[in-house]
């Protein structure tokens, strides 16, 4: 980034040569009928070019210690530029060459992780941490964790990327996605120049997964920022989203002019194929900065719990010095072995933990308190602020929680409040300046009945919420459609919360179910809606039907049941009727299904107004059970000369292996449906192929049927 070899050669630069190389390549084609072949002298060139180039980077980025001058960089990567521009039979995706980005894809598509991406549990101070350490011990079948030792790491904000190596060659990166599935941006990994394309071994192992944080160094956001400014363009509010746009940036040629970096953290070998393979963590950082990868040199190994203590408050007072974004330190246990196990929760590695540095604070002044009503019918008082800077975004609302925390803090309209980030995410009002108040200023007092329907509000025993308890209230109705359409229910496209606004507001829809007695004629009557956009949203809302029966209940919205939640009930009960007429005591045995879930799901379920619900989604033609996979008969040469087409995201095949295995009975795969198509492969979330295909009466498969399909051959 602006030091060391090589780097001060613009990306725009690199265009620049591109379009003239290409240019010139054009102009002698034109005089010449053969394209010249490349001489083993200058196969060998190339090899060393790549080599020499490869080997500066490592030394660059893995070492920090440069090796060679810019000057003679940029003059190596131009020989190799204009050699393989000649003998463009040269060139491989692994080539330096090859990182100025490539034309713009159409969409990412959904692969699964091979191996989970979670996420790690927080702690905000080191109390919590300590409460943290009693937990996991409890885990442990000996004293094997006494003298625990540790591995620091400074916790970059930025965005976790899995990176695949096969035969040493990146050939895919993943975005952590919901930590099962992400998305394949590989064409924008491969412009960050901190992660290698091909790992620094003679002989790499057949598969190697790195795990690691992309982000964006402060002076390139703000020079980023300061581009965008002078464009008249909207600037990004921190680092850590601009990275997190860049990465789903359709053109990974913009990707590449916006200086991404990585650092590596976690290591995954297949079949331990390397010899001495890393025990520990700290062996892993440093296997992973041998392989060619960019790993925190502030990285520390710590002998006990006051070590990270002392790392954790060293970092604390000098973070501010730091070229990036850094809101806490990750500790991991060091061993392997004792990671292997403590295992895993569902949702966190208990070997690991994020330990959070105080939220930054400002002080700011409440404008207004007003009040919103979500889904579950919750009025949640909110703080309109003067516009304020914290943590790197402006501020200008906070959340007051409920009544309760109103009245703990004395929060009025026209007070002096201090605000921070819970989680350096939600803005909330952490304390009053009463000394600031204006004269005359009235306490504030919580409505008696609800803002949007006008019914009163009740306060259900033991909570701390008031509810508005109206089924029928236009902001509960809109925020269970909101809910029901958003992607990880029923991901209705180009259901947004603008259009279920008007169709609450119109009396178009009522409940979820209305939504599949929608016309076109009465869609065109919102504003702002066309007849195409109309039957495309019909189409969404038909297509949303084949939506698995773990999503329709995630759908919903059942309190404090989860996307996760969701998909254990419904593989302990793969049918509506089963909830319906399941005990109490059944749900809560159920594992991970805590008692204020079970109770949650068993009395909604005992309401008649909502087993009506139901029964009108199974008339519209809803998934209310789970599918049984059955085995289907197909004649012999089925496959052969047959074209395919796969759409959504396969149970256990990536796509490739799925591709790999029609190509190889005889078939063939193309990426859009036809009427000469054969066969559609449908998986999970799949696109408008399934609508289309059905339009033309193709037949579908799921991954089950594919597999008997190819078998049959």
């Amino acid at each position: 980034m602006g030091r060391g070899f090589g780097l001060r050669l613009s990306f725009q630069s690199q265009f620049t040569l591109n379009e003239k190389s290409d240019r010139s390549l054009k102009e002698k084609n034109k005089t010449k009928d053969i394209v010249a072949q490349a001489t083993p002298e200058i196969k060998q060139r190339v090899q060393e070019l790549r080599q020499l180039l490869q080997k500066a980077s490592y030394a660059y980025y893995a070492l920090d210690a440069p090796v060679m001058e810019d000057a003679v960089y940029d003059q190596l990567y131009r020989q190799l530029q204009e050699l393989e521009i000649t003998y463009p039979e040269l060139i491989v995706p692994e080539s330096p060459t090859q990182r100025v980005g490539e034309e713009p894809a159409s969409e990412f598509s959904s692969v699964r992780h091979n191996i989970p991406l979670y996420s790690l549990e927080n702690a905000f101070n080191l109390e919590e941490f300590s409460q943290w350490q009693q937990r996991w011990q409890r885990h442990l079948s000996d004293n094997s964790a006494v003298d625990a030792e540790y591995v620091c790491e400074l916790k970059i904000d930025g965005s976790a990327l899995a990176l695949t190596y096969e035969q040493g060659i990146l050939v895919r990166g993943v975005t952590r996605g919901d930590g099962i599935t992400g998305e394949d941006i590989t064409q924008n990994v491969r412009t960050i120049r901190s992660i290698p394309l091909r790992i620094n071994l003679p002989e790499a192992p057949a598969f190697v997964e790195v795990r690691g944080e992309a982000f964006l160094p402060l002076d390139v956001f703000e020079q980023i920022n300061q581009e965008r400014s002078q464009a008249g363009e909207q600037l990004f509010a921190n680092p850590r989203n601009a990275a997190a746009g860049t990465l789903r940036q359709l053109d990974s040629r913009i990707v590449a002019q916006r200086r991404l970096d990585f650092f590596a953290y976690t290591l995954h070998l297949e079949n331990q194929e390397l010899d001495n393979n890393p025990k520990s963590q700290w062996e892993a950082l440093e296997l992973l900065q041998k392989l060619g990868f960019r790993v925190n040199p502030h990285r520390r190994f710590c002998a006990s719990w006051q070590d990270v203590n002392d790392y954790y408050e060293y970092w604390d007072r000098r973070r501010q010095n730091l070229p990036y974004l850094t809101d806490g330190i990750v500790v991991k246990f060091n061993s392997f072995a004792l990671q292997e196990q403590l295992g895993f929760t569902q949702k966190f590695p208990r070997w690991a933990i994020a330990l959070k540095y105080p939220a930054q604070e400002a002080p700011t002044r409440v404008e207004e308190i007003i009040i919103n009503v979500g889904r579950t019918g919750a009025l949640t008082p909110m703080a309109r602020l003067q516009p304020v800077q914290l943590s790197g975004t402006t501020v200008q609302r906070a959340t007051l929680h409920n009544s309760d925390f109103i009245a703990q803090l004395d929060v009025r309209v026209g007070d002096t409040v201090i605000v921070r980030k819970a989680g350096e995410i939600i803005p909330e009002v952490v304390r009053v300046l009463p000394q600031l108040r204006p004269d005359g200023v009235e306490s504030f007092q919580m409505p008696s009945h609800c803002p949007v329907c006008g019914q009163p509000v009740v306060r259900p025993n033991s909570e701390a919420v008031i509810r508005c308890i109206n089924a029928s209230c236009p902001a509960i109705v809109k925020g269970t459609l909101t809910h029901w359409a958003s992607r990880d229910a029923l991901d209705i496209n180009g259901l947004g919360e603008k259009i279920v606004e008007q169709l609450v507001d119109k009396s178009l829809v009522f409940s979820v179910a209305d939504l599949y007695d929608l016309t076109v004629e009465q869609l065109v009557s919102l504003e702002r809606m066309g007849k195409k956009s109309a039957e495309k949203l019909i189409a969404a809302i038909s297509q949303s039907k084949t939506q698995p029966w773990f999503r329709v209940l995630y759908g919903l919205g059942i309190r404090h049941v989860g996307r996760v939640n969701a998909k254990t009930l419904a593989e302990q009960f793969p049918t509506v009727e089963q909830l319906i007429e399941v005990s109490l005591a059944n749900i809560e045995s159920v594992y991970g299904i805590g008692p204020e879930i079970a109770h949650s799901v068993y009395s909604w379920f005992q309401v008649s107004s909502n087993q009506k619900l139901i029964e009108r989604l199974g008339n519209a033609g809803l998934q209310l059970a789970a599918k049984i996979e059955t085995k289907v008969t197909f004649k012999p040469q089925s496959v052969r000369g047959k074209s395919f087409v796969i759409t959504g995201t396969l149970p256990t095949l990536k796509r490739d292996q799925a591709k790999d295995l029609i190509h190889k009975a005889g078939g063939k795969v193309t990426s859009s449906i036809s009427s000469k198509t054969n066969y559609l492969v449908v998986g999970e979330a799949a696109g408008s192929k399934l609508e289309k295909a059905q339009a033309l009466g193709i037949t579908q498969l799921n991954e089950a049927q594919l597999l008997t399909l190819l078998e049959s051959d």
